[in-house]
């Protein structure tokens, strides 16, 4: 008899164990698939933020060139408004929600992006110039632009009156900006895809189709490395401050630094500045516009660490009216801080 039951309890063990084995493989099979199929998200990402980029740039530079005005001006314009188009969709809705601290904080981490990981990485690889007359053109928006969100915010409240005040200032910004002609006879390095269609219709749509193509590349890589990132048991926060920080910023580095390696700096410049400009007084200016904002005063802290990253990018400019490898190195050692602060709550 025990020896009968020694027997019975084997087999159901061994019955036990192939099943277990078998749900062991599945799983395994399970898990390369899901693997695999991130991997190849990524893989598509890479491919349309290249030629995404690559679109954008030359169909603006080709529109510098027909509308007769300057690579900064289309970097801050089409380019910088283009690619902070998904910041306007996530602020919209939560200002609908009742989410005055997404809609401002997604803005703010935002605008530090692109200063201290879009700039700092474009110049670590590539220096980027700017004319001195540009500079003390361009640099005045900016600067009111951010001492503007400063001082409507004080109160930890945003009124539709000031989000109405935003976007006339941004209206205002557009026309000054495009108010004057400018015959470019620099040579404008572009790619040689689709030179055969000079029409000015067509660069727009090849623009459109660009910022397009960034957008869904930039939302598949932060997907697919984000899953794998989960698979191998990373850290939620590790996940937020790495790969969705750099993922959102995708499409202005992707920009910045194909038009920086063609030799047009202004243009990388222009596309941050434009980019900065656009989120404070559109996104920000709309939602307040559609419901009043209310806001926690931790946010406020980020709002000051902003601005003051703001100012030392234009002194920084100002020194020599290039922003160089040691500068750009300052300005992502200043975005590393920001992440190490906010990550032990210190900020």
């Amino acid at each position: 008899m025990g020896v009968f039951l020694f027997i019975s309890s084997w087999i159901n063990s061994q019955v036990y164990l192939s099943k277990f084995i078998q749900l062991t493989h599945r799983q395994e099979y399970h898990r390369k698939s899901f693997m695999l199929i991130n991997s190849g998200l990524i893989f598509v990402g890479l491919i349309l933020l290249y030629y995404g980029g690559d679109f954008l740039v030359t169909g603006s530079l080709r529109l510098a060139r027909a509308l007769k005005t300057s690579p900064f001006i289309i970097g801050a314009t089409v380019i910088g408004f283009g690619t902070s188009t998904p910041e306007l969709a996530v602020s919209v809705m939560a200002s609908l929600h009742d989410s005055g601290d997404l809609a401002l904080g997604n803005i703010i981490g935002s605008n530090i992006a692109n200063i201290g990981l879009v700039l700092g990485i474009t110049a670590l690889i590539v220096p980027l110039t700017i004319e001195k007359q540009r500079f003390t053109d361009e640099s005045p928006p900016l600067i009111i632009t951010s001492l503007i969100i400063v001082v409507f915010s004080w109160n930890n409240y945003l009124s539709m009156i000031e989000g109405f005040i935003m976007v006339s200032l941004l209206v205002l910004y557009l026309w000054r900006a495009f108010r004057t002609k400018e015959n470019i006879d620099t040579s404008l390095e572009e790619s040689h895809l689709f030179s055969k269609y000079k029409g000015t219709t067509f660069q727009f749509v090849l623009v459109i189709l660009g910022i397009a193509m960034l957008i869904i590349g930039a939302n598949w890589i932060v997907e697919g490395s984000t899953g794998i990132a989960r698979e191998l048991g990373v850290s939620e926060w590790f996940i937020g401050v790495s790969i969705v920080a750099l993922g959102t910023s995708l499409p202005e580095l992707t920009s910045s630094l194909i038009a920086a390696k063609r030799g047009h700096g202004e243009m990388a410049i222009g596309n941050v500045f434009g980019s900065n400009i656009f989120n404070i007084l559109m996104v920000i200016g709309t939602s307040s516009l559609i419901k009043p904002l209310s806001i926690r005063e931790e946010i406020y802290t980020d709002l000051i660490y902003a601005t003051t990253l703001t100012c030392l990018l234009l002194l920084l400019i100002r020194m020599g009216h290039v922003i160089n490898k040691r500068d750009g190195l300052i300005l992502s050692v200043c975005y590393g801080s920001y992440i190490g602060l906010k990550g032990t709550g210190l900020l």
